[in-house]
């Protein structure tokens, strides 16, 4: 299935790296695993890596940040506290936040060099994908979500109905993963997404076909790397430009969404403020493609709607 810049959709200014994915900073890996088994199970976890390295001793500057909070991101507030992760992240559904928690401490303990580690902190984002599955059932498991972890690569990167992304839905469309990059002063910057969220669909600022079951609630998460060097506090203002992006898109942002970004960097260093805007605007155009790949490279599926306790058939975006 084409991608955004397959069909002529070229979001922004800035020219995108070689692979147009968050694996274009180097260092960083994605795994997923996915879960698709019978009439109901459409789930799965996406793991992101800074560095193939032993995280919680070579730890990396991050920054946090929330548009609209009805949601649980776990690990979050030491994250603000401390301006860096220890842990890998890790994407799921909503009910599977804490055996996402359990995967990365296992992972993290199990790390040699870290026999004598008595706290972690695990950081988790989740999206509620029960429109498409039976989120009620304990899937993933913390065997799975280690999985992801293990799986985790440099290189292309899946997109569309994988990992976290599996059972997702935005704008009544199925919805996923999906990623893009930018090349900004000599640095890069990639942004992977979980897009399960509400509004009116809008393809570079162009009104788009919008379907009935287009909802208004839902969320996203937002996860953003670089190679720049940037501080906590830099990091945290990267991560809240992305929700420009999200908001071209066409998100509803409204009073049931959860919007969340995390930026981290790779490389330790406090750059001037006045050298910022640039990254800014890649970070809004970086969200903004990365969330029509997540559609356009989802397809159609049929699944269980949790809620209904229904079959459920949604169909993939096409131009």
């Amino acid at each position: 299935m084409p991608r955004a810049r397959d069909l002529g959709v070229t979001i922004g200014r800035f020219a995108p790296g070689p692979l147009n994915a968050i694996t274009d900073v180097p260092g960083v890996r994605i795994g997923h695993v996915t879960l698709i088994e019978g009439d109901r199970t459409r789930t799965g976890a996406t793991a992101i890596l800074p560095h193939g390295g032993n995280l919680f001793r070579d730890r990396v500057s991050a920054g946090f940040a929330v548009l609209n909070g009805f949601g649980k991101f776990a690990g979050s507030t030491q994250v603000q506290e401390l301006g860096e992760l220890e842990t890998p992240v890790l994407l799921t559904n909503t009910l599977a936040v804490g055996r996402a928690m359990e995967a990365l401490v296992a992972h993290v303990l199990a790390l040699p060099g870290n026999e004598a580690v008595t706290s972690i902190n695990a950081v988790v984002g989740e999206t509620n994908d029960s429109g498409l599955n039976d989120i009620r059932a304990a899937r993933p498991t913390v065997a799975e979500m280690r999985q992801a972890l293990e799986a985790a690569s440099s290189g292309p990167v899946e997109e569309g109905a994988v990992g976290a992304g599996t059972g997702c839905i935005a704008f009544g469309l199925k919805g996923g993963i999906g990623t893009a990059s930018r090349r900004v002063d000599g640095y890069m910057l990639g942004v992977l997404v979980q897009a399960n969220y509400g509004g009116t669909l809008r393809l570079d600022g162009r009104a788009a076909p919008v379907t009935s079951e287009a909802d208004t609630d839902g969320s996203i998460v937002i996860v953003m790397a670089t190679d720049a060097p940037l501080c906590p506090r830099n990091l945290t203002r990267l991560a809240t430009r992305s929700f420009a992006g999200l908001a071209r898109t066409g998100s509803a942002l409204s009073n049931g969404s959860g919007d969340y970004a995390l930026a981290f960097a790779t490389t330790r260093g406090q750059m001037p403020n006045e050298m910022m805007s640039p990254l800014f605007e890649a970070a809004i155009e970086t969200t903004e493609e990365a969330i029509l790949n997540a559609l356009l490279m989802a397809g159609d599926m049929r699944g269980w709607d949790a809620a209904t306790r229904q079959p459920r058939q949604v169909r993939g975006l096409r131009l």
